[in-house]
């Protein structure tokens, strides 16, 4: 009986470990492949912009794109020797630097939007044995010495409520001609913040971007 309880305890461990590593990953929720550019390997040199406010994450995303582009054998370049951290970009400085970068296609990670979401796991509170308690006090009268016991049983019993707020935030990642300025690759993103740092997360993210884009044949 023993051994079968703590089977089950593992097994319910493992099952959430599971779930919050699961959890963790940016997943694709879409993604669409120019009939234009699938299987031709046009894509010879890309140059990447993460268009964030914080200039750190930037750097970063557009550094791990560029390592994971690399992987793939696809030369590529960050926008930020280029681009300054701005809030506007005129389309003569974009074209400046493609043109520096000497640029086939550009690919632009953005973020479209942010929720939030609020998940309550109920407490619980097993109950007690059915009757009276047990013992006599001299003061209260039969069963009140039992009183202390339910209290502390009840106490040990009962399991409090969790409240967990996670932050996703929902991406949007487009694949440019630049000769043409048009989108010929573009894919949808979530990512469930607050499960792992925001190093990982940045490089789990340009990873499965390029290991799609590879899959779709686009590079």
């Amino acid at each position: 009986m023993l051994a079968r309880l703590v089977l089950c305890v593992v097994a319910a461990a493992t099952a959430l470990f599971t779930a919050a590593c699961a959890t963790r990953a940016t997943t694709i929720d879409a993604q669409w492949a120019s009939p234009t550019i699938v299987g031709k390997g046009t894509v010879r040199k890309v140059l990447v912009i993460a268009a964030l406010r914080d200039s750190t994450q930037r750097r970063l995303l557009e550094d791990r794109t560029v390592e994971a582009l690399g992987g793939a054998g696809v030369n590529a370049e960050p926008s930020y020797r280029s681009i300054p951290d701005t809030a506007q970009l005129t389309e003569a400085q974009l074209r400046a630097a493609v043109a520096n970068a000497g640029a086939t296609h550009v690919l632009a990670s953005s973020i479209s939007s942010v929720t939030t979401d609020v998940r309550v796991t109920q407490g619980m509170v097993m109950g007690p044995g059915w009757g009276p308690g047990r013992g006599w006090s001299t003061s209260l009268g039969p069963g009140w010495n039992g009183l202390s016991t339910y209290y502390n049983g009840a106490w040990t019993r009962s399991i409090t409520a969790d409240v967990r707020t996670t932050q996703n935030l929902h991406g949007d990642t487009r694949l440019f001609d630049a000769a043409a300025s048009e989108v010929v690759w573009s894919a949808a993103t979530t990512t469930v913040t607050g499960w792992d740092s925001v190093p990982r997360m940045i490089d789990q993210f340009a990873r499965l971007i390029v290991t799609t884009m590879a899959r779709d044949a686009v590079i």
